[in-house]
């Protein structure tokens, strides 16, 4: 899962790379600190250095915060994804002459063209920005998280569509003028004894239906939204194939 980023920066075993192992995760950690990101000065780095003190955990915290990393201590896989992300960043601010004039391969091989018909082919959804981005518009916009990044970003984007373009906030802020209802025309279908309490009756039977009529549009709302998020199949252009 991160082995080209490893083999980026140089990582002494990128292929054999086991973040689930307590103490080489630790260890990774710390050369990634020392080697690349350097955000610490180095006499401010010991209770990072420290791997077996059972403090540990607190000082990654802490230095999860001091690099602004939107993952917390225990989303392990997407800390490390985002951490190297930054150390190649950095990396390349730190050697921009040497890699300015470099072209990636499949640089040089794509057809323009299908860039511009499908902008999201070439999207790197496992780039740290990428889903640092992704998440905090979902926990701005309140949408449940999900394991794929593309399908929040979808739910993003229908929330935003539906809700927050011109249109639809001026709809929102526009104030709701009642219509004049003849209450004789509405049987009750039961009697209180009491005209004036058989009126109040109508009117609140009225007012629930109203409420019962939104409540339903509001389903249906939901329920285009999801169909419109599972009905679409996730293309792998990759291997040239439509599915799951």
């Amino acid at each position: 899962m991160f082995r080209r980023k490893l083999t980026a920066l140089d990582y002494h075993n990128p292929a054999g790379f086991n973040c689930r192992d307590e103490t080489e995760f630790r260890n990774f950690i710390v050369w990634l600190e020392d080697q690349k990101i350097r955000h610490y000065k180095i006499e401010d780095r010991g209770s990072l250095r420290n791997i077996h003190n059972d403090e540990w955990p607190k000082a990654f915290e802490k230095y999860l915060k001091d690099v602004n990393c939107p993952f917390k201590i225990q989303e392990r896989q997407e800390t490390i994804d985002w951490l190297l992300g930054l150390a190649v960043r950095l990396e390349y601010g730190d050697n921009a002459d040497k890699y300015k004039d470099s072209t990636p391969d499949s640089a040089k091989n794509t057809d323009n063209a299908a860039k511009n018909a499908e902008p999201l082919i070439n999207l790197d959804v496992n780039n740290p920005d990428f889903k640092a981005g992704v998440m905090a518009l979902a926990n701005l916009l309140q949408i449940q998280r999900h394991d794929d990044y593309l399908v929040m970003l979808k739910a993003i984007r229908i929330l935003v569509q539906e809700r927050l373009t011109q249109d639809a906030i001026g709809k929102a802020n526009q104030s709701k003028e009642g219509l004049p209802v003849a209450l004789e025309k509405h049987i009750l279908g039961f009697d209180t004894g009491d005209a004036v309490l058989n009126e109040a009756a109508q009117i609140l039977r009225l007012l629930h239906i109203e409420e019962l009529r939104e409540l339903q549009t509001k389903i249906n709302e939901a329920i285009v939204a999801v169909q419109a998020i599972i009905a679409d199949p996730k293309t792998d252009h990759r291997l040239g194939k439509v599915g799951r």
